[in-house]
């Protein structure tokens, strides 16, 4: 009779893996004197130093690795067996401290001759003495990554957007639109009435730094209380809202969340050419009051678009805003930075989606699997980097021109009268490069590749090579190369913009440990999966080349059906009315975020977005009618002692005017405030003492005249690595990664800027000229006229007569009347009735 095979194949596989498993855990019992040795005197003091500490006995297990026993060391960690017995040279262990995969220990790499060690230890087997052991610590069990479920979906931000009921309230006589429902409706629960009204002089003023950032002038002011017809107010939003000026208060918002600044950061900081046309493009679309769903798609894909404007063109400058490191020990991991840093702001920004803590493992606190990350990476897969290292790989990877339909004799006749001149410029400008090449040494040579040091370095060779009037005419030339690059007309003109490799994408593949340099599963395009989303519908472009990925990417994002896009940008416009968002972590809407304060609140504002349009001015109008928004900031006890955090809007929020405000109010009042719209950014004067913390002091820092410098605060000139003072103490953007809220700080600097600083004693020296044209030589006018343009509202007797006192004061001391006037001016720039709102 045959026997059977299979039977005796599947035992003697079962004697084979338990005699292996005994070999294993068994090994320790055939420990050689020779391997005892070895561990305690040359492996043992290594592990101990480097790698107990996130390993050991007393550790907290990183990775879920323990190499206190060799049993531990078979089993591994989270990564798997830290050593492979059949081929010991492809161990984790070994790739780890060669620094290959990964990276152990991760603060620095052993020593060669440690490396050596450990290297034949583990061809050995990893033998440990019994009496060397150790025990496993008990460590909490790590909680594992939530996932996407049914439940998961459940979660307030992952279920669709809804139009909720209107819910009834008892104090019907307060409110004017569906908003105060909402809010009224959880204050009454709660026990808790509103507080009273603003008064109409606060109001108005609230309304013209929410929409401008501007103070209104007193003759707006009393226009306003003197109109007493019910829709005063309304003309009031009506009339701010068509302002230019609503475009650059807003759009400032909008710049912050996209991490907009001018140059790269890192050592160099090089100037990103032609980017303050992205900056135009931004508040031009709040002006024009654009859909939402354009505005999104116009720069997520607005090369694809059809048909494409200059403004679709320059909008895709969002995706070069970004650091860039130049010099990357690795072009293929700092491309995979670079996508990284899209993918953060892209899912921040439009979706309140933490999708870039997916990188490395599966999002330790949101449902968002690590292949869910690298399928909206490849999205993006198909963008090319930034530049590679020259201005040239700039210019070819990431500068193009924007007329679309200009008439090709228009432009050749353009063109040629401008070439003329460049012609020119570049004559002169070559002539000193040249000669510089000739004079510099080895690092200048290096520093010479960005435009904006050259002057700085021609400079230093005055007398040594090179004339003083040289040097003059050469830095004239290419101050005035840079404003016909700057100013070009638009059918001529560049802008910083996204280009693709072709219209086939690089593959994707999920990264091991988002190391670039270890790829694992290959994936295709997709959207977050905990949002139940349809896949991409991916269609080539009819014209360009690229993929069409971006296109789908913004066409989910601008859907009805997505749950979060309307949500989020609401929640935006909220934030920053009231000071805070109905969510306040208006960047995370996921698990480890705020939750909403009014759910249904924030539901019905997305309905009415999405239904008006995707308008955001009529937004605004709903949000500033509303009886919630016209609340003053005084306080009760009740509302104190039971919502002290005001989460119920029982009251509204007294706030600091910001940076870019109070800056540009002492302009405004002080009648020097220069309203020019667009075009290339300033540089406001810095003082040396700042400058010289550069490396190269004052480098890639310009000049402007003062009618520039007297420009609204939008329009500076942002460097990553010198923000203006006055921006920096008053907590400007965080400029390198998407700043959702600037956090509100009371620091001295503060107080010693508005007392000390050149800005402000240069303005209020400003102002006490105006003050003396307008009001003659009659200080109690001077006085009263100063005060009525800082607070808006007419000053009291007592308040003049302080003013004229405090100046006589000094003028007593023998302090010239001109600048004693200016120190009055001075303290009017401090007053809290300045610097803050209600």
């Amino acid at each position: 009779m045959k026997r059977p095979v299979l039977p005796l194949i599947i035992i003697f596989c079962a004697l084979l893996v338990a005699v292996r498993t005994a070999s294993a855990d068994g090994e320790n019992d055939k420990i050689t004197g020779e391997q005892a040795k070895f561990y305690r005197e040359q492996v043992a003091p290594i592990l101990s130093k480097s790698c107990f500490s996130c390993h050991g006995p007393d550790s907290k297990l990183k990775g879920g690795l323990f190499i206190g026993s060799r049993q531990a060391i078979l089993a591994g960690g989270e990564s798997g067996p830290a050593v492979d017995l059949e081929t010991p040279a492809d161990s984790l262990i070994v790739d780890a401290i060669n620094y290959q995969t990964y990276e152990m220990p991760p603060k620095q790499k052993l020593p060669a001759a440690q490396i050596k060690v450990l290297t034949q230890w583990v061809k050995m087997g990893v033998p440990i003495p019994a009496d060397a052991e150790t025990e496993r610590p008990d460590v909490p069990e790590e909680r594992h990554p939530p996932q996407v479920n049914d439940e998961n979906k459940k979660f307030w931000a992952f279920r669709p957007v809804v139009d909720p009921a209107v819910p009834m309230v008892k104090g019907a006589e307060w409110v004017v639109n569906p908003i105060d429902n909402f809010v009224l409706a959880k204050l009454e629960a709660a026990g808790l009435q509103p507080t009273s009204a603003t008064s109409k002089a606060q109001l108005i003023r609230r309304a013209y730094y929410d929409l401008t950032g501007l103070p209104p002038s007193i003759e707006e002011v009393e226009a306003f209380l003197n109109d007493d017809a019910a829709g005063a107010f309304e003309k009031v939003i009506d009339r701010l809202l068509e302002s230019t000026q609503y475009g650059e208060r807003w759009g400032r918002h909008w710049l912050d969340l996209v991490r907009f600044a001018e140059s790269n950061s890192y050592e160099r900081d090089g100037s990103k050419p032609h980017i303050w046309r992205y900056r135009d493009y931004v508040i031009r679309s709040f002006n024009d009051d654009k859909p939402y769903t354009q505005f999104i798609r116009e720069q997520l894909a607005g090369d694809e678009c059809e048909p494409k404007t200059a403004d679709s063109i320059v909008a895709t400058g969002f995706y070069r805003l970004g650091i860039w490191d130049d010099e990357p020990v690795s072009q293929k991991a700092a491309m995979y930075d670079d996508l990284d840093d899209i993918l953060l702001t892209t899912s921040q920004v439009f979706m309140g989606m933490t999708m870039n803590c997916a990188r490395c493992h599966d999002h330790k606190i949101d449902p968002i699997p690590q292949k869910d990350y690298y399928r909206f990476l490849a999205f993006f897969n198909g963008i090319r980097r930034y530049g590679v290292r020259s201005g040239q790989s700039v210019a070819d990877a990431s500068i193009g021109p924007i007329a679309v339909n200009a008439k090709e004799e228009q432009q050749a006749e353009l063109r040629k009268q401008l070439d003329r001149e460049i012609g020119e410029l570049n004559r002169k400008i070559n002539n000193v490069d040249r000669r510089l090449r000739e004079l510099m040494t080895p690092p200048e040579k290096e520093d010479f590749r960005a435009v904006e040091v050259r002057v700085d370095i021609a400079t230093k060779y005055i007398g040594k090579g090179l004339s003083k009037k040289l040097v003059e005419d050469y830095g004239a030339a290419v101050a005035r190369r840079k404003e016909i690059e700057d100013t070009r007309p638009d059918e001529l003109a560049h802008a910083l913009i996204v280009k693709e490799i072709g219209a086939t994408p690089r593959e994707t593949f999920v990264l091991t440990r988002g190391n670039a340099e270890v790829p694992g599963e290959k994936v295709e395009p997709g959207f977050p999966s905990i949002l139940s989303p349809p896949e991409p519908v991916i269609a080539l472009p009819t014209s360009g080349n690229s993929s069409g990925r971006r296109t789908a990417l913004a066409d989910w994002l601008g859907s009805r059906d997505n749950q979060l896009t309307a949500r989020v940008m609401v929640n935006r416009i909220w934030q920053h009315h009231f000071g805070r968002g109905i969510v306040r972590s208006s960047n995370n809407f996921g698990f480890g975020g705020d939750l909403p304060s009014h759910p249904e609140l924030l539901d019905w504002l997305a309905v009415q977005f999405m239904e008006n349009g995707w308008k955001l001015k009529s937004l605004h109008k709903t949000i500033m009618l509303s009886s919630v928004y016209r609340m003053s900031a005084r306080s009760h006890e009740k509302g104190l002692a039971e919502d002290p955090a005001n989460n119920l809007l029982w009251r509204f929020e007294m706030r600091r005017l910001s940076a870019e405000e109070l800056r540009d109010s002492m302009l405004s009042v002080n009648g020097s405030l220069n309203l020019k719209m667009g075009g290339p950014s300033f540089y406001p004067i810095i003082p040396k003492e700042v400058l010289a913390g550069q490396s190269r002091p004052g480098n890639g820092w310009g000049k402007s005249s003062p009618e520039e410098r007297a420009r609204r605060a939008v329009y500076i000139f942002i460097k990553r690595s010198l923000i203006e003072p006055m921006m920096a103490d008053f907590d400007f953007a965080d400029v390198d990664s998407t700043c959702p809220v600037r956090f509100v700080t009371t620091q001295p600097t503060q107080a010693l800027g508005l007392l000390n600083s050149e800005y402000v004693n240069r303005q209020a020296e400003v102002f006490a000229r105006y003050l003396e044209e307008s009001a003659g030589d009659d200080l109690v006018a001077q006085i009263r006229l100063c005060l009525t343009r800082v607070t808006q509202r007419r000053p009291r007797q007592g308040e003049v007569n302080r003013g004229v006192a405090f100046v006589k004061s000094l003028t007593d001391q023998d302090v010239p009347a001109d600048v004693a006037l200016k120190y009055f001016c001075l303290l009017t720039f401090n007053l809290n009735e300045f610097i803050y709102l209600d």
